[in-house]
């Protein structure tokens, strides 16, 4: 005999219920499709008007502009790859740098206890957000800069750059002089490290980035289940091992999300970086030589740059490459967020399938 349900009679379906018509609803529905609207002509409109002011410098030297290592407005001869380089690897040292960071602040002030501990590191973080990026930059400048240049970067050199091949990357001038103690002469090698350099901007990045990826990955990490740690604990894993197979997988899509925020940031930092980079337009391997950025060369020469020549209009399509590279870093951030979390989800199809169902006995 078939049973019969509380809201059915005689096995009759129950009645459908007609959704009530609120205004509210239909407000807050246009008002979000006119705001998403606004928001993609917003963009198409700032794309716009910086490729037409920067058309004159891509029609004058075509596909040469993003190749071209020259920068001379006396000449009218412009090339953006200095500046593209320079862009790329202090983004790059700082997510480097920041991402580890983040990613342990985020599980430590998730998974610890004590409060007293917890509430200071938060907050901690939550106020380095606010600071305005003039005053790390002037931090940088009078206080970072000196301990890296006579500390952090010669020993740097000292050790990992006597490594082969990685070596290459912590290479600096150096000076050999000549000091006489107890009348005996002493021959020692002085890297010269003073002045900005990619390094030191790189560093920089990473702590202004820090707080917008700690935050986000700390929200993610904050809704794995808490079934996921009481299961992997109770099948003996340590607390470690917890963390690492059942709430990092998790999270794992979120904090690719982080990362890729952070990096847009990293990649559009002006004022400290101008003030910490050395504002060099030169490709090298070393760090810790000076190098410039797209967003230290526009706020230097801006103001500067007339519409006579080319060079504003260079400093404008040197603009375009940077929020192209922006929005296609933001579109790959997508497909890896949607990368992992299929991952995730097949992987964990796979284990289900896999498992042996219950039988179930009469």
């Amino acid at each position: 005999m078939a049973a019969v349900g509380p809201n059915t009679r005689g096995g009759e379906a129950p009645p459908v219920r007609r959704r009530r018509f609120r205004p509210g609803d239909l407000v807050f529905r246009g008002s979000s499709g006119v705001v998403a609207v606004g928001l993609l002509v917003l963009l198409a409109l700032i794309v716009w008007n910086l490729s037409a002011n920067g058309s004159r410098a891509f029609s004058r030297f075509g596909f040469g502009f993003i190749t071209g290592r020259e920068w001379n407005a006396l000449t009218n001869h412009f090339g953006a790859l200095p500046y593209i380089f320079g862009t790329l690897v202090t983004s790059t040292i700082a997510i480097a740098l920041a991402v580890p960071i983040s990613v342990g602040l985020a599980l430590l002030v998730n998974e610890i206890q004590v409060g007293w501990v917890r509430n200071p590191l938060t907050v901690l973080v939550d106020l380095l957000a606010a600071i305005p990026s003039v005053v790390y930059g002037l931090w940088g400048l009078f206080i970072m800069a000196p301990i890296f240049d006579k500390h952090v970067e010669p020993f740097l050199y000292r050790t990992v750059g006597k490594i082969p091949g990685l070596g290459v990357l912590f290479h600096v001038p150096v000076v050999t002089s000549t000091v006489v103690v107890a009348g005996v002469r002493h021959t020692q090698v002085v890297p010269q490290t003073a002045g900005g350099d990619l390094f030191t901007a790189g560093v920089i990045l990473a702590i202004m980035v820090l707080p917008i990826v700690t935050a986000v990955t700390r929200e993610v990490i904050a809704v794995v289940p808490r079934d996921l740690r009481e299961a992997a604990l109770g099948l003996g894993a340590t607390r470690y091992e917890a963390i690492r197979m059942s709430v990092l997988p998790y999270a794992r899509s979120g904090i690719v999300g982080a990362v890729m925020l952070g990096l847009g940031r990293a990649l559009g930092e002006t004022i400290a970086v101008a003030l910490l980079v050395g504002n060099d337009a030169s490709i090298h391997a070393s760090l810790l030589k000076a190098g410039y950025t797209i967003p230290a060369i526009i706020a230097n020469n801006f103001r500067e740059a007339s519409n006579v020549g080319l060079e504003r209009s260079a400093l404008l399509a040197l603009a375009v490459l940077l929020m192209g590279i922006a929005l296609i870093l933001a579109a790959l951030s997508r497909l890896l967020v949607r990368r992992t979390a299929g991952l995730i989800e097949r992987k964990d199809a796979s284990e289900a399938g896999s498992a042996p169902a219950l039988q179930v006995s009469g």
